[in-house]
């Protein structure tokens, strides 16, 4: 019989065990920031019901939805009326509206699960993926000083994380849309279209989006797309250089006014939730792709990296679950795509492999004294040190081989002179050295060298 070839599809994301400990400490530390500033877990199934997730039909969207049927259902040649999650963002809306009578607004959700989309396969690109989100959700209103926490998360997230220096920037849609009424530039959906265009400018530069806007497309003056352009170049270098340079802009409409306002807010209150002015700044380029955002924009990049794009982005948003329930459920979020996160990180040589969380390997010398090695790994265990047992025995170099390759730092040795001494021989693979431990000193001295090896990195 032919054997199947062993293959994952493209675009997942499948490690080996060091490198899972890696990505699973990044989800812990994000996990463990998104508690402290008091967000609270939910969870929701990988399956929607399809019409649930497309309220709206067509557009990229659609054509990126994993469908999904049952074996029966197929050959009674019915069509899916079930998908697989593409953000969590539209699950988030479901939930609170079928929730909302039973939720505590403004609630605050974090959600750290795997999503679906039909990536076109290419390097970086995946087709399942963790999200890390948190949302804030309130009723009928929700203050702007929320838009202004949300940075300070970002911050204490990244800060941990420990993988460089990182700016978080900031923009308002109101200011922008604003802005570009006062050019003459009024209808809602050709706004929405500039806007769009403006927010490539990072990545197709000034003189792409220049001949884009006065092509034949948008057809705006030159000197329309000069302010333009001019606008959305300004960038702060400290909380004062915001302020002087959103005064700056001059008086426009009403929208543009109350943009202006909502971003100094928040500015001045990112530095009252104690994030440092070197790591926050003013973006007008800033628009993200998304129609749902309506005021406070956000993302983040690594300054030493930009090449990497944004590591975390997300914003305001007026009314989350309008297709589903008649309240008006205004609320603010971001998201951080982990698995392309840590794969652009790994790539760019920014993260290693992780050290094995198996703490020490006991060891097998003699058969006979199984029972006392089990003893032993339980001892351990209970005082908190993660153990392994060698149950198969074999020759004490092949034992020792073992846990090196399996990134086990410490070996415990537990012979018939050891057991006659009442002590216990200790290998650290690390430092490549040796020492014999009282048998009853065991665990403490493990402590503290597992604490010293900790705190060396």
């Amino acid at each position: 019989m032919a054997l199947t070839p062993a293959r994952t599809m493209p675009g997942v994301l499948e490690l080996l065990p060091l490198d899972q400990i890696a990505f699973q400490r990044m989800l812990d530390v994000i996990r463990r920031n998104y508690e402290r500033f008091g967000f609270l877990a939910v969870e929701t199934p990988v399956i929607e019901y399809a019409d649930v997730l497309l309220t709206k039909t067509g557009g990229e969207t659609e054509r990126q939805v994993y469908f999904v049927q049952s074996t029966g259902a197929l050959e009674q040649g019915e069509k899916p009326d079930l998908a697989l999650r593409f953000d969590l963002t539209v699950p988030l809306a479901r939930y609170v509206a079928e929730h909302e009578r039973d939720l505590s607004f403004p609630f605050r959700r974090y959600q750290m699960q795997k999503v679906y989309r039909g990536e076109r396969a290419q390097r970086g690109r995946f087709r399942e993926f963790y999200q890390c989100d948190i949302d804030v959700i309130g009723k009928d209103t929700l203050s702007v000083r929320y838009d202004a926490e949300v940075p300070a998360v970002i911050y204490s997230v990244f800060r941990e994380l420990d993988i460089g220096p990182f700016t978080i920037q900031l923009n308002n849609r109101k200011l922008m849309r604003g802005y570009f009424e006062s050019l003459g530039i009024v209808d809602g959906e050709q706004q929405m279209l500039v806007l769009r265009e403006v927010d490539k400018l990072d990545k197709r530069g000034a003189d792409a989006v220049q001949a884009t806007l006065t092509g034949e497309t948008f057809g705006l003056a030159a000197d329309v797309v000069q302010k333009i352009l001019a606008f959305v170049q300004v960038r702060s270098t400290s909380l004062q250089d915001a302020f002087d340079k959103l005064d700056a802009l001059g008086a426009g409409p009403e929208a543009m006014e109350q943009g202006r306002s909502e971003l100094k807010e928040v500015l001045g209150l990112i530095h009252a939730f104690g994030v440092p002015q070197t790591h926050y700044a003013l973006n007008l380029s800033i628009a993200r792709g998304l129609d749902y955002y309506t005021s406070t924009v956000y993302e983040t990049t690594l300054n030493d990296h930009p090449q990497i794009g944004s590591i975390c982005s997300g914003g305001r948003y007026e009314n989350l679950a309008g297709q589903y329930t008649k309240s008006h459920l205004p609320g603010v979020g971001i998201s951080i795509g982990l698995t392309r996160l840590y794969w652009q990180l790994r790539d760019a040589g920014l993260i290693d492999t992780a050290k094995s969380t198996v703490d020490v390997l006991v060891t097998q010398m003699d058969e006979a004294q199984l029972p006392a090695y089990l003893a032993l790994a339980s001892e351990l265990r209970g005082a908190g040190i993660a153990t392994e047992v060698v149950l198969e025995g074999g020759k004490l170099g092949k034992q020792f081989k073992y846990a090196d390759r399996a990134g086990i730092r410490f070996v415990v040795v537990l012979g018939e002179e050891e057991i006659a001494k009442g002590v216990v021989t200790v290998k650290d693979l690390r430092r490549e050295d040796q020492f014999e431990v009282a048998r009853s000193e065991l665990v403490k001295t493990l402590r503290v060298e597992l604490e010293q090896a900790a705190a060396m990195g």
